[in-house]
């Protein structure tokens, strides 16, 4: 059968190509339109009240551009007010510039106004004081350079002093030139170095004189491999004559090419948050970059750990602060990675977490543990899974403190290793033998995760990344509520911004939580592009600050000794179940071991509640507090703050 071949009609081909058109055209728009639908229904959503009480809600703080700076601590003072501290910032240039930052942020008045900054405090560590002084030392000395970036041999150089009666200083520049082959190296900081001891024994009359020693990193004369010393050798000092030079001179074993470390400083400061300047105390004995800083019940201040003046892990020489004298006094001798975790427990006794922040080898220093200072005894906890993954780890005391259960989130391995975990483990310090128990894991393995508690005694945790310093485009952008009632993490909303290293988290006086800083390694998956550090500061709200009621604290004592009492004005005071002092937080790499959440005990009267602090110094350090009160949902007041002597 014969059929005719179909021919479409003009009319009809024009149907059918526009509707192809259409679908092309169509097609090619879809992602694009659904892409934009998509985004904006995602800030819709986030955006609605319902949203908002469950998940809560994060949004930026507009900053100045000039006040933009690459926060690597934070502190809140008892002004209300946030200390950021950059330093340098992590960037070279500004440390050979001398350009040291900070930054004092009012978030009630979201205002922002720069802080004359005497040294380089990047990488310090800080603490608060029981005036409210926040106490900041160490710091950095020289920026570490790695093996292709060195030009010229250096390292350790060993001053001795045979003279009994004469104690020396040397400047910056001095020469010291090799006995053997003539090769000269110049210090690079100035020495100060003490007498000898001479002790003469009282049968024999018999005079020794042991020599003093100091210490200082020395670099070259000349660039490259003309100025290497491989073996030991004696160094005259330069410009020395007669019986000085006989008695004073340098000892080194091997000046190199190789890697060299970051270098710390010794000096200190105090953070006068009233005169919003600060104030030069005595520096410490030894120099320190990534130290840890923790208050003790006496109200000083033990300082461990960090990189020294030659860039070595400071090998167990720890010291204390008293705030009184402002000066510094060696105490005993225990070894910990740089930026250890410790908290100060019930009794006074310490506490190390096992996470800390890098520096040191792997195999010395890393054991969880209960530290007496009296007895310099180390009862070590066992139980933590994934040990080896504690670098970069988070730690918190639970609260309320009354508790003394601390709890230690995610963390990785030692150094720029890819590994990381998403353990979590808490130790109740109260039993005989205490050992870590498994906790609920988190969403995946992090590193750099910041946690703060929170008034109603939850505890918010975001950010951190998967990998060494955000790398593979690893960050985490999710957080969550961990509940220790319940022993379970809820979710909160996601916040917009990824957080790794040098990033900081800490609570606000109205319940806020503010997060700063993170200095990605790479800007992008493949690790070709260098990373940006994030200078844009997000704030959450959590979800208790979006409920219909809300406490209110009126008048009261802003000073309230332990074991006594403090009556506050309320017309809540029906409706209000807990009350807290929470300890201002002191953070930097994800390390802050100044926070705290401590019950007190109340009575409710007509318009106001009396609360009473507990008398204990170790559960309840001298210092400023912000109290805080809850009603029968769980909703915070904003904080009241209240010194305690």
């Amino acid at each position: 059968m014969n059929r005719r071949s179909f021919r479409p009609s003009r009319r009809l081909r024009k149907i059918l190509l526009g509707t192809a058109a259409v679908g092309v055209v169509g097609g090619m728009n879809t992602p694009v339109i659904y892409g934009y639908t998509a985004g904006k229904y995602h800030e819709y959503k986030i955006n609605q009240p319902v949203y908002k009480a469950k998940y809560g809600h994060w949004q930026f703080v507009s900053v100045p551009k000039k006040l933009q700076i690459n926060a690597i601590h934070a502190a809140l003072l008892h002004t209300g007010k946030v200390l950021l501290i950059a330093g340098s910032g992590n960037d070279e240039k500004n440390f050979k510039a001398k350009t040291f930052q900070s930054v004092l942020w009012d978030p009630v008045k979201n205002t922002f106004k720069e802080i004359d900054t005497p040294k380089d405090m990047f990488c310090s560590g800080h603490v608060q004081l029981p005036n409210g002084n926040l106490l900041v030392a160490g710091g950095t000395a020289r920026y570490e350079k790695l093996k292709g970036d060195v030009t010229r041999a250096g390292g350790e150089m060993i001053i001795k002093n045979e003279n009994p009666d004469k104690p020396m200083a040397f400047p910056q520049g001095t020469i010291f030139v090799n006995n053997e082959n003539g090769k000269k190296f110049h210090a690079d900081f100035p020495i100060n170095i003490k007498r000898a001891t001479k002790t003469i024994d009282a049968k024999s009359g018999k005079v020794t004189v042991t020599a003093s020693s100091a210490r200082v990193f020395v670099e070259s004369e000349v660039k490259g491999d003309r100025g290497i010393v491989n073996t030991a050798a004696q160094y005259e000092i330069q410009g020395l004559q007669g019986k000085d030079a006989d008695n004073l001179y340098g000892l080194a074993t091997k000046l190199g090419m190789d890697k060299k470390d970051f270098q710390g400083l010794k000096n200190a400061y105090e953070f006068d948050p009233v005169a919003e300047r600060y104030i030069t105390v005595d520096p410490m004995n030894e120099a320190r970059w990534y130290p840890t800083l923790v208050t003790l019940a006496d109200g000083k201040v033990l300082s461990v750990s960090g990189l020294d003046d030659i860039g070595q892990v400071v090998p167990g020489k720890n010291e204390i602060f008293d705030p009184k004298t402002r000066k510094w006094t060696y105490t005993v001798h225990r070894y910990f990675p740089t930026y250890p975790a410790l908290f100060l427990t019930k009794g006074g006794k310490i506490f190390y977490t096992g996470a800390n922040a890098g520096y040191g080898p792997a195999n010395e220093g890393r054991v969880p543990g209960i530290w007496d200072l009296k007895t310099n005894s180390f009862q070590q906890v066992p139980g933590l899974t994934d040990a080896k993954d504690l670098e970069t780890a988070s730690s918190v005391l639970l609260p309320p403190a009354q508790d003394q259960k601390v709890m230690v989130l995610g963390g990785g391995g030692v150094g720029e290793s890819r590994s990381s975990t998403k353990r979590t483990a808490v130790v109740d310090l109260t039993k005989a033998h205490p050992s870590y128990v498994q906790g609920p894991d988190l969403p995946e393995p992090t590193r750099y995760l910041n946690s703060v508690l929170m008034p109603d005694d939850t505890v918010f945790t975001t950010g951190g990344s998967k990998d060494y310093r955000g790398r593979s485009a690893s960050d985490i952008l999710k957080a969550q509520i961990y509940n220790p009632a319940t022993n379970s993490f809820a979710r909160a909303a996601d916040p917009a911004v990824g957080r790794n290293y040098h990033s900081e988290a800490l609570l606000l006086p109205d319940g806020r939580v503010a997060v700063f800083g993170s200095n990605p390694l790479y800007g992008d998956k493949d690790n070709t592009q260098p990373g940006f550090f994030e200078k844009r500061i997000e704030v959450y709200t959590a979800p208790y600050l979006y409920r219909a009621s809300k406490p209110k604290l009126g008048t009261g004592p802003s000073t309230v000794a332990r074991s006594a009492s403090a009556t506050y004005r309320t017309a809540d005071a029906s409706h209000i179940r807990t009350a807290r002092l929470m300890r201002p937080s002191a953070v930097t790499h994800a390390t802050d071991v100044e926070q705290r959440s401590i019950a007190l005990d109340i009575k409710r009267g007509k318009g106001s509640i009396t609360v009473t602090i507990p008398e204990d110094p170790s559960l309840v350090p001298s210092g400023w507090y912000m109290l805080h009160v809850t009603n029968e949902d769980g909703t915070p007041s904003t904080g009241v703050w209240v010194q305690v002597p």
